[in-house]
């Protein structure tokens, strides 16, 4: 932790490059949220350079986390969601750090970052054992945290139920798609959750994704048996768990 006690995260998708200064006792950004533009096509060395002139707007000199909608092994970009599939392969912890001057930087998967700023600041923050999130949107991202540690990448979304990848089951976007009712929609995710709960019994399960500003339409639908809670951090998850990363020098 810096001297100031904070960190700094940066959040990569597909629209936007969002970074923000975390103060770590309260999970709340420091300053305004920077966003630019992700830029087209989203290649590695174009999207580094973004994020270094979102950390060269906040004046930041620290580590620095990032994440991205990518499996990422010991740095290294092993998938590519929403991104520019050059990032396959690509040693992100290096390209990061070439672009903010050799500085340390830390990269993990977007929904990694969410799920650890909702255990420790969020909507699992009250609760002990096992967390699940889920974030529903073009996919379904995954993260696992026990006790407050991770089990990085795990992909849930492609684990299959019911003879279906949980993703083409129940993501948002198969809502939208398939012009369901929450009702109807609500159905699916319940088949998602009650295959996922037999298989790893959390203590809680924390739904992310835009959907879940909805969540009183439809989570009081479901019929699984673990309780569901709506995400609390939304917008902001995913810079504040970079920034406890880059705190905690996780590598994934």
């Amino acid at each position: 932790m810096s001297a100031r006690g904070h960190a700094f995260g940066i959040d990569i998708g597909g629209s936007g490059v969002k970074g923000a200064a975390v103060d770590l006792a309260t999970g709340e950004l420091v300053h305004e949220r920077i966003k630019i533009a992700t830029p087209q096509p989203s290649t590695p060395q174009a999207v580094a350079e973004t994020a270094a002139k979102v950390v060269a707007e906040a004046n930041w000199d620290g580590p620095v986390g990032v994440t991205l909608p990518a499996v990422v092994l010991d740095g290294v970009t092993r998938t590519a969601a929403n991104i520019d599939r050059a990032w396959i392969g690509t040693d992100a912890r290096a390209l990061f750090s070439d672009a903010l001057g050799g500085r340390e930087v830390t990269v993990l998967n977007d929904a990694d970052a969410a799920g650890m700023a909702e255990d420790s600041y969020g909507a699992a923050k009250d609760y002990a054992g096992l967390v699940l999130l889920l974030t529903f949107g073009t996919g379904i991202g995954s993260a696992l945290i026990y006790q407050g540690t991770l089990v990085p990448n795990t992909e849930l979304g492609h684990l299959e139920v019911g003879g279906m990848e949980t993703e083409h089951r129940a993501a948002a976007s198969v809502k939208d798609r398939r012009g369901l009712s929450y009702e109807q929609w609500a159905a699916e995710v319940s088949t998602v959750l009650i295959g996922l709960e037999n298989l790893f019994w959390p203590n809680v399960i924390v739904a992310g994704g835009g959907i879940s500003r909805d969540a009183d339409q439809w989570i009081p639908l479901l019929t699984n048996r673990t309780r569901v809670v709506p995400a609390h951090l939304r917008n902001t998850a995913g810079i504040v768990g970079a920034a406890m990363a880059a705190d905690a020098g996780l590598v994934p």
